[in-house]
Formats: structure tokens, C-alpha cells, sequence
């Protein structure tokens, strides 16, 4: 499957590959008694500076989890089928500069999860709709702004135990590509049926008896008044 036509299916599958390492990781924790906080984003630190990396990939509970899994599913399956030049560099640059931004301006604590990564893929969507306003995009803004529009909000500080900070990088990391990358993939052709192919053979054939109509006139009329 090629960049320009990718397929639904594997963005599907791969989308759900994902989320489950997310599970196998939490299920080694708990099988073999294992803590991977440590793994998360702690900032101004140097061994804090490794969650950049591992930080999206560690959760700190069950639930943790369970309610990362299905906006990662959804909106990464969305942006993997709908953007296929882009997906890769945008979601390396949600997962980098989400984890930066937290590790550089964010409270002194554990940093954990995939829920900056699920709203930067949420701004990416969303904004692209905005910008680029063909059928797909616009198509998968709505779908995606319906399930999730919550996201707009959950970038501001609520409860503490919950990291504002990486769901707020995120999304101006997602912000940032959808407007770096509006460009770089291909609008899809607009579907030509055959009923308009016939309609403009049809008006191209009156327009020609049109001006041969017009031309017999006016030789009429000009050998009206040679005569």
C-alpha cells in the first residue's frame, strides 16, 4: 500500500499493535511486581530527561490505561489513514516536544501516560480540518471533534494527580504540525461520475451549434446586404 492510498485496515492494525504493548508493558508490572514510574518524565533532571522517550509508554495504573486506549486507538487510526505523508514526522514530533515541554516547565513529579500523544493527535485533526477543508480531512475533524472535543479543555490545570502539562505540549505540538504539514499531503480526487462526464459533452455540443447558429446568421445577414 502506497503513501498516496493508504488503507484503513492497516492503520487500524497498527494503531492496535500499540495500544497493546501499552497493556503488555502494565501486565509485566503487575505479574512480576515491577514499578516503571521511573521510565516516566521527571523535570529539570537527568535521569527525569529519559520519559521524553518512555514516558508515553508507561501508565500508572489500570485505569490509567483503560482510558488512554480508546482515543489512542481511534484518533491514531484516524491520522495514520487520513495523513499518510505527515504521520510519521507528526507523531515523532508530539511524542518529543510533548515530553520536552514537560520536562522542561513541569511540575516536580512523575510525568506518565499517552494522553499527550492522544491530544496532540486530537489538535492535529482538528486543526488540519480547519485548514485544509477538503472531504477527508474535514470528515475525520468532525468525527474526532465529536468523540473527543473535551480536549480542548482538558489542556488547562484540573485535578493534581492529572499531568495538564503533557496533555498542554501535546496539543500545541499537534498545533504546530497540522500547521507546518497542511500542505504536504495530497487532497483525494474528487469522484467524477458519469452522468457529469455526459453533461459536459453535452454542453460542449450546444455551445458548438450555438456558434454555428450564430455564424449561419450572419452570413445571412451579410448576404442580405451585398444584395
Amino acid at each position: 500500500m502506497t503513501e498516496q492510498t493508504p488503507s484503513l485496515q492497516n492503520s487500524i492494525a497498527i494503531s492496535t499493535i500499540f495500544v497493546l504493548v501499552l497493556w503488555w508493558l502494565k501486565l509485566c508490572e503487575m505479574m512480576f511486581g515491577l514499578n516503571f514510574q521511573q521510565l516516566g518524565v521527571y523535570p529539570l533532571t537527568a535521569s527525569g530527561i529519559i520519559g521524553i522517550v518512555t514516558g508515553p509508554l508507561i501508565h500508572g495504573s489500570w485505569q490509567h490505561v483503560i482510558s488512554n486506549t480508546l482515543p489512542i486507538l481511534l484518533l491514531g487510526s484516524f491520522l495514520l489513514y487520513g495523513y499518510p505523508k505527515s504521520r510519521w514526522w507528526t507523531l515523532a514530533i508530539i511524542w518529543i516536544v510533548s515530553g520536552l515541554g514537560v520536562w522542561l516547565f513541569g511540575r516536580e513529579s512523575y510525568h506518565l501516560g499517552a494522553s499527550g500523544l492522544a491530544h496532540g493527535m486530537f489538535f492535529y485533526l482538528f486543526i488540519s480540518g480547519i485548514l485544509r477543508r477538503d472531504k477527508r480531512s474535514s470528515a475525520l475533524m468532525m468525527v474526532a471533534f465529536y468523540m473527543y472535543g473535551g480536549m480542548l479543555l482538558s489542556i488547562l490545570p484540573r485535578e493534581q494527580w492529572i499531568s495538564f502539562e503533557y496533555h498542554l505540549f501535546g496539543a500545541l505540538s499537534g498545533a504546530f504540525c497540522a500547521l507546518v504539514f497542511r500542505h504536504w499531503d495530497p487532497k483525494p480526487k474528487r469522484k467524477v461520475y458519469s452522468w457529469e462526464g455526459q453533461e459536459d459533452e453535452d454542453a460542449e455540443l450546444n455551445h458548438d451549434q450555438g456558434n454555428e447558429e450564430k455564424s449561419m446568421v450572419a452570413e445571412q445577414w451579410k448576404s442580405r446586404y451585398d444584395d
